[in-house]
């Protein structure tokens, strides 16, 4: 007679962006995940880039949206706390979040980012934790194959759009990972990386000193999760093997599965992505030491994973692996 054990399954999830978050928010609604988000630390735009350069604290964007996804209480906090202020006389709060200038503050009065984090987090009555990378300020770069150069994740966004094909990236100066997010990620019983843009997003968490180390020695699989789309011209031919080549060089290890969308979005939605240069992201050759799992995850209307399937999918690769 076969038997599975259900247990309570530690998982981290890598990344940032506006794809982190969402499979957050999925994978929250699953009693058997114990959710845990490491997030990259580099945004230089927006309010975010703004903080950072005028008051000297962290970029909060992608800490933030990582901590309303996994909030008790999604829906209201959201509102709360991505809206918009209006500028007062001096205009300088113009275009900030009130999220992101309420986690600034907190870092600047406990002189710790982590336990700002950790007070927005117990704030909000978080189902998980979010960690930030690392604590230390760093700038992404990036060298395309035409031999130019780019400084800032807005920069090098800006030039892959443009049609330039990045060569390498790394950031400058090379930052350490924060000690708690070392622990925690090789407590993990498994990690997830992404979705979210791979160069931008994905790659930074990867390059800082102690990652790639901590991740080999998680003893659960490692999964990577890859776009519905590609982005911008320089991305152009880019590929779900490719992805999953390049976050295997970057970590030291092969990726053990990667979940892939195989839907076609309307026509006139695709029409609409064509005009920013984006289009679906091919399957490409992948690793023969990899196992693919594809399905149906953009969302109709907007070429975005649906968290409901993603996070169904990512349970189904969990279960199988760890609960046999």
């Amino acid at each position: 007679m076969r038997r599975v054990r259900l247990r309570e399954v530690n998982v981290g999830c890598l990344g940032g962006g506006t794809g982190l978050p969402s499979l957050l928010g999925g994978l929250k609604q699953n009693p058997w995940l114990r959710v845990n988000a490491v997030v990259t630390m580099f945004d230089s735009g927006g309010s975010s880039g703004q903080l950072r350069d005028e008051l000297g604290v962290l970029p909060p964007g992608d800490v933030l949206k990582c901590a309303l996804a996994l909030a008790r209480n999604e829906g209201e906090a959201r509102r709360l706390l991505l809206s918009r202020l209006p500028a007062l006389e001096n205009g300088r709060l113009r275009g900030h979040t009130g999220g992101n200038l309420l986690l600034s503050m907190m870092e600047q009065y406990s002189g710790d980012f982590l336990a700002a984090v950790d007070g927005l987090r117990t704030l909000l009555d978080c189902n998980g934790r979010v960690l930030p990378v690392s604590v230390e300020q760093s700038t992404l770069c990036a060298e395309y194959e035409d031999g130019s150069r780019a400084v800032s994740e807005v920069g090098v966004d800006r030039e892959q759009t443009d049609g330039r094909r990045i060569r390498r990236i790394w950031l400058d100066p090379e930052p350490n990972v924060h000690g708690a997010a070392s622990e925690a990620i090789r407590g993990f019983d498994a990690v997830v990386i992404g979705p979210g843009s791979f160069y931008t997003s994905l790659m930074p968490i990867l390059l800082v000193r102690g990652v790639a180390e901590a991740v080999r020695a998680t003893d659960g699989p490692i999964v990577l999760v890859t776009n519905i789309l590609t982005e911008g011209r320089g991305m152009h031919g880019f590929s779900v093997g490719e992805a999953v080549r390049r976050v295997g060089d970057a970590i030291g290890r092969p990726v053990d599965v990667a979940i892939a969308n195989n839907a076609t979005p309307p026509p006139d939605v695709l029409a609409r992505y064509a005009k920013e240069h984006k289009e679906l992201l091919p399957v490409g050759d992948i690793p023969a030491e990899c196992e693919l799992v594809t399905g149906h995850f953009s969302q109709r209307q907007i070429a975005r994973h649906s968290r409901r399937r993603l996070a169904y999918a990512v349970w189904s690769v969990l279960a199988q692996r760890l609960l046999q």
